[in-house]
């Protein structure tokens, strides 16, 4: 299909726009990154369904720029909120270079989500941890070491991929996602899944997210809340589009486990770091169930989590420009000083944490359905989903928990006693509002986010059970969650406030890690330094062996003629003497 809309995938415009970022001064390196996400967002929503762009990479068929709903609906809001974020990087005073960085990571993200095939969605894969790695190493200070663990992390993730991909093409003999339903393969399966898990947050394989997304700069970390989650969810979809009990199960897991650590924080991007896995956790849900209306639900959730997570990072962003505080212990009473932040927040928080009203309630309530039923697909039989319904609720009284946690001390609880502060400067503001507004908007007219769904969810011959938003069960179902978690604040107050830094299993696998290689190096260098030392002295013993013999061999034929001599000195005597 030829036309100026489908003949270059949009990720090579967004990384040009990069390179003009990186070379052009602030100010215009700004302007024509946000001009061209804003055109990029446009080319995505006008692009026509199927826009197929085939070409050969490496030697292999791939596809460079695939539409269908899925790729669709993810390039959507990935490219609106890079414009956002551009402008928000503005407000911030961030460099021209670094926004340049970000840029080159949404462009990356852009290609792996709209690739056609899993070598260019790979190649692409790559390039996106290498551009995240360089944006939060950016930064400099810890942000570097950080971005070092994240680097190896990915890297070994990206290995898994690559050999679920190559051990995919032996048994299909072709990289195209056409050629094969999801990965093929018990293999390529358990591959694809440890590899992509480690780019949404397995429980296990996360670490990396509240180790990273805390240190670089406040703008930075709006970009990376959005694209390598929610790429993964992608991905994780394509290798397994009908679904698996086990990715199921682990999504609600994720949910529970995110939700408890998030409460657990007092740093803020901390705290929100945990929370995109526990939200990522009811994405990878409706994957793993498979059904029409869990994968609508799971994409949908993609779509309400970039725009609400995004938020809560500006949010936080905006206390941390504003206060230069990013514990939690020592912040409150803002919401009189920075009003429009905490207005923003709060919509971003009841959003997250599924209210009735606001766009996070409307495809949470999606997954969440899904759960409830009973399905035979994928490679296992489904079952009941019951208990994986328990985990998604739980982890949603913790959302409820956590935000308002962040909430009460960020701007409730107590005068905040640092330097004066003042509002959030206005394009901050602006940016806040946009998203703010979707938030809002999203989760009243419903219809909205189902016209951008890969399935119709409310049409009974394309899923199984039509999903109604606001029924009277799933209205009370979202207040008593949030009941719940006003509850459970109440009682668990006293106790959080006395919690400090608690470590993650990085904790463990860090040192094991560090001190591991270290011990690994020192042992083959001793080694290698002892086999060359016995070699040296092998080699100078047979030396001084050889030296010896060959001193005993002159030794041998100085006496005897020495003898000679004698004999022939002794002999001349005697006959001089008359004697012989």
């Amino acid at each position: 299909m030829a036309g100026p809309l489908t003949m270059i995938p949009p990720g090579i415009v967004v990384l040009a726009a990069a390179l003009v970022a990186g070379l052009a001064g602030r100010r215009l390196g700004h302007l024509v990154g946000g001009a061209t996400a804003a055109l990029v967002t446009v080319w995505v929503w006008v692009v026509p369904a199927g826009t197929h762009l085939p070409g050969q990479l490496f030697g292999f068929d791939a596809v460079f720029f695939a539409v269908d709903p899925f790729s669709r609906i993810v390039g959507l809001v990935f490219a609106f909120i890079a414009t956002v974020a551009v402008g928000y990087s503005w407000a911030t005073g961030a460099s021209s270079r670094q926004t340049a960085y970000a840029l080159t990571y949404v462009g990356s993200s852009l290609g792996a989500v709209f690739a056609g095939d899993w070598l260019t969605m790979v190649v692409w894969w790559e390039l996106m941890a290498v551009t995240s790695t360089i944006l939060v190493w950016d930064y400099g200070g810890k942000a570097v070491r950080a971005g070092f663990r994240y680097a190896i992390l990915h890297g070994i993730g990206g290995s898994l991929v690559l050999a679920a991909v190559a051990w995919h093409y032996v048994e299909v003999g072709s990289f195209l996602f056409t050629a094969a339903s999801g990965m093929v393969g018990t293999v390529p399966q358990l591959l694809a899944a440890i590899g992509i898990g480690v780019n949404v947050g397995f429980i296990g394989l996360h670490a990396w997210l509240p180790d990273t997304y805390p240190r670089p700069h406040i703008a930075a970390s709006v970009f990376l809340c959005v694209y390598t989650t929610k790429t993964g969810v992608y991905a994780m979809y394509r290798a397994f589009p009908e679904g698996h009990l086990w990715i199921a199960y682990m999504g609600g897991a994720m949910a529970v486990f995110g939700a408890a650590a998030a409460l657990l924080q007092n740093d803020m991007r901390r705290l929100l770091s945990y929370h995109i896995q526990s939200q990522v956790g009811y994405m990878v849900a409706g994957v793993g169930i498979g059904s029409a209306l869990a994968q609508a639900g799971a994409f949908g959730h993609v779509f309400n989590h970039i725009l609400y997570k995004s938020l809560l990072f500006m949010t936080a962003g905006a206390i941390i420009y504003q206060t230069d505080e990013e514990n939690l212990k020592y912040l409150g009473g803002l919401a009189r000083e920075m009003p429009v932040t905490a207005i923003a927040f709060t919509i971003a928080a009841l959003s997250i944490a599924g209210f009735p009203g606001f766009n996070g309630f409307v495809s949470k309530g999606i997954v969440i359905s899904a759960s409830h039923y009973t399905f035979v697909k994928g490679p296992l039989v489904v079952g009941d989903f019951y208990t994986l319904e328990l985990l998604l609720l739980v982890g949603g009284v913790g959302t409820f928990l956590s935000f308002i946690k962040f909430g009460y001390y960020a701007f409730l609880h107590g005068p905040y006693e640092g330097a004066p502060v003042t509002s959030a400067p206005r394009t901050q503001q602006v940016a806040m509002l946009l998203v703010a507004a979707l938030c809002v908007f999203y989760g009243v007219f419903d219809g909205a986010l189902f016209s951008l769904l890969p399935f119709d969810v409310t049409d009974g011959t394309v899923v199984a059970h039509v999903y109604h938003t606001y029924t009277v069960g799933h209205v009370v179902e979202g207040i008593a969650l949030a009941a719940a978690g006003v509850l459970g604040f109440v009682i668990l107050k006293r106790p959080l406030s006395k919690v400090g830094r608690v470590p993650d299993v990085d904790a463990g696998y860090n040192p094991l890690a560090f001190y591991g290689t270290r011990a690994l190096v020192h042992g083959v260098t001793e080694t290698y330094a002892a086999v060359d030392r016995a070699a040296v002295a092998l080699v100078e013993r047979a030396t001084a062996l050889r030296a010896d013999s060959a001193a005993f061999a002159r030794l041998r034929a100085n006496i005897g003629e020495s003898i000679f001599v004698l004999i022939v000195v002794l002999a001349g005597v005697l006959t001089w003497l008359g004697i012989v």
